[in-house]
């Protein structure tokens, strides 16, 4: 395992699971000290002990919705010292509706995958280092429709759009912002809308997921591991000279 950063700060939201646990134990391995960022303090708590470096990780319970709750917590972590990758993981998936009552769950959706990348975003990269590192968390879905999923559709749409547009307002001092967008991923969330696509066909969670991994050309489940390590690597140095992209990680499910 590289140690790319070590003597660097790093801030991962979402971190009790999936993608954002993967990447802050990435970064912990790579000798950065972290601040993981979640709504459940066991979930942190588990990701820091089933890591390669606890003693250098932080937890900050903290709901990315709320805006006082954001300032404050990153203030703790300023307390440390200056932040020099954000990574922008925590998100909230599934269906909603548009025929009926379904305002609340648009709400929620575009509240977390939008709105929270907004506020942390906002309260860390004042004061990030020149040469620091940005990387949102988006999905294939910003890059396409699926029916049934306006909401998550919009939302990863709009984080390409955020990052291309930021990248833009931080290129000055050398800060890059990315985005990744992975596939059908291994996850609490992905296993969780494969459980929603066999209710709605009749059908069971292994034809359901079978029907899923028939349209990625690759055939398989991208791991939370390989979408940390292009984290990783969009947050270093070697990629310096990357900024407003959105990069595909889907197993060939998208190719634009």
């Amino acid at each position: 395992m590289q140690r790319r950063f070590e003597q660097k700060t790093v801030l991962v939201t979402g971190a009790g699971s999936g993608i954002g646990r993967a990447s802050a134990q990435r970064f912990l391995a790579e000798g950065a000290h972290v601040h993981l960022v979640g709504r459940r303090a066991p979930a942190l708590e588990e990701t820091l002990r089933t890591s390669a470096a606890p003693d250098k990780g932080r937890i900050l319970v903290c709901d990315v919705t709320d805006v006082d709750a954001v300032d404050n917590a990153v203030a703790h972590a300023l307390d440390d010292g200056p932040i020099h990758v954000l990574v922008n993981n925590a998100g909230l998936g599934g269906p909603n509706a548009l025929s009926g009552p379904g305002e609340d769950r648009w709400r929620d959706i575009l509240a977390v995958n939008l709105d929270g990348v907004f506020f942390v975003t906002r309260a860390v990269v004042a004061g990030m280092p020149e040469g620091s590192a940005i990387v949102n968390v988006s999905s294939v879905l910003g890059k396409f429709g699926v029916p049934g999923y306006t909401a998550y559709c919009t939302s990863k749409h709009g984080i390409i759009g955020f990052t291309r547009a930021l990248a833009l307002e931080v290129a000055s001092r050398r800060i890059t912002v990315n985005a990744v967008c992975p596939g059908w991923t291994d996850t609490e969330m992905a296993r969780q809308g494969m459980d929603l696509l066999a209710a709605a066909t009749g059908a069971s969670f292994e034809d359901a997921r079978r029907d899923a991994l028939s349209l990625v050309p690759l055939g398989r489940m991208i791991e939370p591991g390989e979408v940390a390590g292009l984290i990783a690597w969009l947050a270093s140095a070697e990629a310096s000279g990357m900024t407003g992209q959105a990069v595909n990680l889907s197993g060939g499910s998208a190719m634009w």
